[in-house]
């Protein structure tokens, strides 16, 4: 579904990303971990197109997508849920889901789907009320509602638990994992809470001083003491 051909970066002198490569599959939860600072947002960023890479592919469906821009990469199916919710506060929730769906056209970008609220009922709930208003937990189920409502071949999430109370984290996790197993989507799960991504992984990637380091089935990380790599 997309595949990561030897991704460099820089900043500056710094060479932030190393010949980062891999594949996340459709049907399937890919989780990355990795304490700060080892190039993960970064890598976030080219594959989204907000940064130019140095060298190196990103692939959608085969297609070479490495010099498209953001919103050419969201026409083409990518959903990005960013640390930090990143809402619209002054909006309400249901102009958030809409702007959601500014990729589409004519009555597709009108009417948000149903399942949206019945994996989210809190959006339903309050959907005239502004997002600003909502709590981080009801934050961040609209921010994910927000990337669903684009209908996306790849979903990317950065560290959805951070900050959240159990109870949600539980939801989003029963959300992922549902999303997952419809089979329609790729999904990449960016994270240092452990226990959070283990219970999702399909595949895992460990990034290290810009370098995927690990990887391999989400059955086999403990035995590969993933967790050493991950700030806890």
């Amino acid at each position: 579904m997309l595949t990561v051909e030897k991704l460099n970066q820089y900043y500056g002198g710094s060479h932030i990303l190393r010949d980062v490569s891999f594949e996340m599959r459709q049907g399937a939860c890919t989780t990355l971990l990795g304490r700060n600072g080892v190039g993960k947002s970064t890598l976030l960023k080219c594959l989204m197109g907000v940064l130019p890479v140095k060298s190196g592919s990103v692939r959608l469906g085969g297609k070479d997508i490495t010099g498209l821009p953001p919103h050419a990469r969201a026409r083409h199916g990518i959903a990005y849920v960013p640390q930090g919710r990143e809402i619209f506060p002054r909006l309400t929730v249901e102009e958030n889901l809409l702007m959601g769906m500014a990729t589409k056209r004519g009555s597709a970008a009108k009417q948000v789907a149903a399942e949206i609220y019945e994996m989210f009922p809190v959006l339903k709930d309050m959907l005239k009320r502004r997002g600003g208003d909502l709590s981080g937990g009801q934050q961040q189920q609209l921010a994910i509602g927000r990337a669903l409502a684009m209908q996306p071949k790849v979903l990317i999430l950065d560290e959805p638990t951070e900050g959240i109370q159990p109870s949600i984290i539980k939801d989003i996790e029963r959300v992922i994992r549902t999303l997952a197993q419809r089979g329609d989507m790729a999904i990449l799960l960016v994270e240092q809470y452990y226990d959070f991504a283990e219970s999702l992984a399909d595949h895992y990637l460990v990034m290290s001083r810009g370098q995927i380091v690990k990887q391999g089935a989400g059955s086999e990380m403990q035995a590969q003491n993933v967790r050493s790599f991950v700030a806890l």
